[in-house]
């Protein structure tokens, strides 16, 4: 993959340029605050940017504002976003135009070089991954009003490894259910929340923008 990397503590930046490197992927640039990520993405195009939420000059959410700014200059454009401490406010943000190919993950799991890894390919590939202590907050504070409240406890724990980003065929195997019995839990979903077919929008996009609202 050809990935831009953004964050201002150069020794986070500079180990994750050697790790991207190591395991062959291609670093087009390392950058250190909001403006120059825009106009890195925007000159190199990447498959992937890797983004830190908080850079100068205030440090608090710059790097998210970049990410959403480069967003709407180059819609689609995939970013996945690092944070010290689980903002799920930032992530219902980032996932708010409903486009998909972006993510929302602590910086701790970044050292679980797989984990990273394959959530760096996932968002690369159109996917919106949030991270599983992100989705365990929101849950905890779930209020079980409106559409949302409509969801079967099964249902909702299907939607929260939605929001985490794992396909049908992880979620199937994570929960020991079939294929088909997962389509058809995720079609429930889709019904429930008001999502029908729409060829110009990502329902699992839509689906976990609701939860995250909710």
């Amino acid at each position: 993959m050809r990935v831009v990397v953004a964050d201002d503590a150069v020794l986070l930046r500079e180990g994750l340029v050697r790790l991207l490197a190591e395991e062959g992927h291609q670093v087009l640039a390392a950058v250190g605050d909001g403006p120059s990520l825009v106009e890195a993405v925007l000159r190199h195009r990447p498959d992937v940017s890797v983004v830190d939420v908080r850079m100068p000059p205030t440090h608090t959410d710059e790097g998210l504002r970049a990410a959403i700014a480069t967003r709407a200059q180059l819609p689609g454009a995939p970013m996945l976003v690092l944070s010290q401490y689980v903002e799920a406010s930032y992530a219902a943000e980032l996932v708010a135009d409903g486009s998909g190919a972006v993510g929302y993950l602590l910086k701790d799991r970044v050292a679980r070089v797989e984990e990273f890894l394959d959530a760096l390919a996932r968002v690369a590939g159109g996917g919106t991954v949030l991270d599983p202590q992100v989705v365990a907050q929101m849950l905890a504070g779930h209020r079980r009003d409106g559409a949302l409240g409509a969801l079967t406890a099964r249902e909702r724990e299907l939607l929260a490894l939605m929001a985490e980003g794992h396909s049908n065929t992880a979620i199937a195997r994570r929960l020991v259910l079939s294929a088909s019995a997962v389509e058809k839990h995720i079609g429930s979903i889709f019904a429930k929340l008001g999502l029908p077919p729409d060829d110009t929008q990502h329902r699992r996009v839509l689906a976990v923008l609701a939860y995250l609202r909710a």
